[in-house]
């Protein structure tokens, strides 16, 4: 017999899935942020071949897979290890996104994703996929904030590991097609067009930043929970 109230349960549900993981790909994909990487990879691709230039692309995508899955795997006993509450992490990790997103406000790199002369030293090494290439500029203090901020909500909701682990990959591969084919893709865009997308990538990084705080102020419970 048709129950409404399963339906509407099972709408809800569903509602709750999509939100999670659009926020889980969302939070993450806009802090690893290959789009702003790019002048960076070209300048330490610099007269490389494409062979070697999407060698370099796979190390810097597998070692933010690698890391950020760790961090999404290890986050719940990080938590635990230290003592650090979920609202102590949100607000922590407001700040961190914020300085960020101020930072792509003004279409540039935060010093927290890329150290003044790392991109002249990188020229130089072998291993400049994995560092700084991997660390920090792709799975760096923000993305591995935004993991740990989400999987601090997984509690009891273990499709939400899921969701943040698929997420994890989407960004990954993401980061592979863009820094392995960063010569069209700058091309395509245009470094007019680089800094519009992260501009608008740093607003919504800002936008974030105040919603970590206000889930922390929330689970602090210093102000009530908002209207869905």
């Amino acid at each position: 017999m048709f129950d409404p109230a399963s339906v509407s349960l099972s709408g809800l549900q569903h509602s709750v899935y999509v939100r999670f993981s659009l926020l889980a790909l969302s939070s993450i994909f806009f802090l690893v942020d290959p789009f702003a990487a790019l002048p960076t990879f070209l300048a330490v691709t610099d007269g490389v071949d494409k062979a070697r230039r999407k060698v370099m692309a796979r190390k810097a995508s597998l070692t933010a897979w690698v890391v950020l899955s760790a961090f999404a795997v290890a986050g719940q006993y990080i938590f635990k290890m230290f003592g650090i509450t979920l609202p102590a992490f949100e607000l922590a990790g407001g700040v961190i996104l914020l300085l960020i997103g101020l930072d792509m406000l003004q279409a540039k790199r935060s010093a927290t994703q890329e150290a003044s002369g790392e991109t002249e030293d990188a020229t130089s090494k072998d291993d400049a996929g994995i560092v700084p290439l991997g660390i920090p500029m792709l799975a760096g203090p923000g993305s591995i904030t935004a993991v740990m901020v989400l999987v601090g909500q997984v509690e009891d909701h273990p499709w939400r590991m899921v969701a943040i682990l698929v997420a994890i990959f989407i960004t990954a591969a993401i980061c592979y097609l863009v820094l392995g084919n960063s010569d069209k893709v700058s091309n395509a865009l245009g470094e007019t067009g680089v800094r519009i997308l992260v501009r608008i990538m740093g607003l919504l990084l800002v936008a974030l930043a105040m919603q970590y705080f206000v889930n922390g102020m929330v689970d602090l419970n210093v102000i009530a929970k908002p209207a869905d």
